[in-house]
């Protein structure tokens, strides 16, 4: 590991909130617990501070490797670090594990102090409005009124997108990442199909699975495997393992014939064991209900009426699931606000998944950006 752009070693925080936490659902979380990291120094007027939001699947820990475990390497850790796009030399980085994750932040899986077990299916639906909140609730303890930038991808762009709504004057810059205002049809059917593999595993027991000592592991399998379907590209997945059979031949039976089909149960076991199936169903459920322009019969100019952030928005070309136009419509939607804006379309041929991939393109144009922020204050 090059010590030169490494974090190295970084450790996990936790925050305890007694503060009741009113869901956009009506629902109220007495208290909870927020699970997050940070890397760099804020500086004498706290002027440096960046909050990276994280996808589905993703959680606090963005970059660097912990002490007792050196494989666990952060999910951006080619992003986040010394001398990289999001310089900790230069900015003060915060990452958080959202309310009804499963790494630490009070989630399905948490013990519910009030009867001495996990919350499990009585979590409440959580959306992005609802993280937004308990952040800028963070944000506070640690004595930042103001981010720099919020940023992130996918999902984590969405969270950005609404900082800029909830929180107009709390951060100057919003950089949305291979995202898009809302999910098309097809996404949400997806996402559908995804819950309904965990809902109807025997195993599942109505969210309630803990309590019997068992995982929804074939519906997590099978949710993990179409999702990462959706995350490829056909030119990707036809690079990498093509028609190729694991044996050489057909076998004329049902079991893993080719490259692929193994890949993609790899995926899925691999994800089952780590991910709880309760923070699946709530992550998707925020993906469906994004939509600040349902507010505004629809109208997403007026959406960004509040809005205050300088935006850079960024898309990628074979990426379907998040396609280049939803990226162009949020910044026609700010243009049309007098928004400053700034747009990069990069060439990729990994799907979805190319805003977690280190392209040079894509990370010098991330660099540029993030430098222009980095000019604004003194370290």
């Amino acid at each position: 590991m090059n010590a030169i752009n490494t974090l190295g070693i970084v450790s996990a925080q936790r925050a305890a909130f007694e503060t009741p936490l009113k869901f956009r659902s009506g629902a109220v979380m007495p208290r909870y617990e927020l699970v997050y990291e940070t890397y760099g120094k804020l500086n004498a007027d706290r002027s440096n501070a960046i909050l990276v939001c994280h996808a589905l699947s993703g959680n606090h820990h963005l970059a660097g490797y912990y002490a007792d475990n050196p494989k666990n390497i952060g999910w951006w850790d080619n992003m986040i670090g010394p001398g990289k796009p999001v310089d900790t030399d230069k900015f003060y980085v915060v990452g958080v594990n959202n309310l009804g994750g499963c790494h630490g932040s009070t989630g399905p899986s948490s013990i519910n102090p009030d009867i001495g077990k996990p919350y499990g299916a009585s979590f409440p639906v959580v959306t992005v409005e609802d993280w937004v909140e308990s952040q800028a609730r963070l944000a506070d303890l640690l004595g930042i009124e103001q981010f720099a930038a919020v940023l992130g991808g996918s999902l984590g762009g969405m969270q950005a997108m609404q900082w800029s709504l909830s929180y107009p004057e709390r951060l100057r810059h919003a950089l949305v990442i291979a995202a898009a205002p809302h999910l098309t049809a097809e996404n949400i059917a997806f996402n559908d199909v995804a819950r309904n593999a965990i809902l109807t595993d025997p195993d599942f027991h109505g969210g309630d699975f803990y309590q019997y000592n068992v995982v929804p592991t074939r519906g997590l399998r099978l949710a993990r495997m179409l999702g990462h379907i959706t995350y490829l590209s056909d030119n990707a997945m036809a690079d990498k393992f093509g028609r190729s059979l694991r044996a050489g031949k057909l076998g004329f039976t049902y079991d893993i014939e080719f490259e692929i089909e193994s890949y993609l149960r790899y995926q899925g076991d691999k994800f089952a064991a780590y991910f709880d199936a309760n923070t699946y169903l709530l992550m998707t459920k925020a993906l469906d209900y994004f939509d600040p322009a349902r507010e505004f019969e629809g109208n997403l100019d007026k959406a960004f009426a509040a809005a205050q952030a300088r935006f850079f928005v960024l898309s990628f070309t074979t990426d379907w699931r998040f396609a280049p136009e939803r990226s162009r419509a949020i910044v026609q939607a700010l243009l049309h606000n007098r928004l400053n804006v700034s747009y990069a379309e990069i060439t990729s041929t990994h799907g979805h998944d190319s805003f977690l991939m280190q392209d040079q393109h894509y990370h010098d144009v991330m660099r540029a950006y993030l430098n222009r922020i980095a000019g604004e204050f003194s370290a």
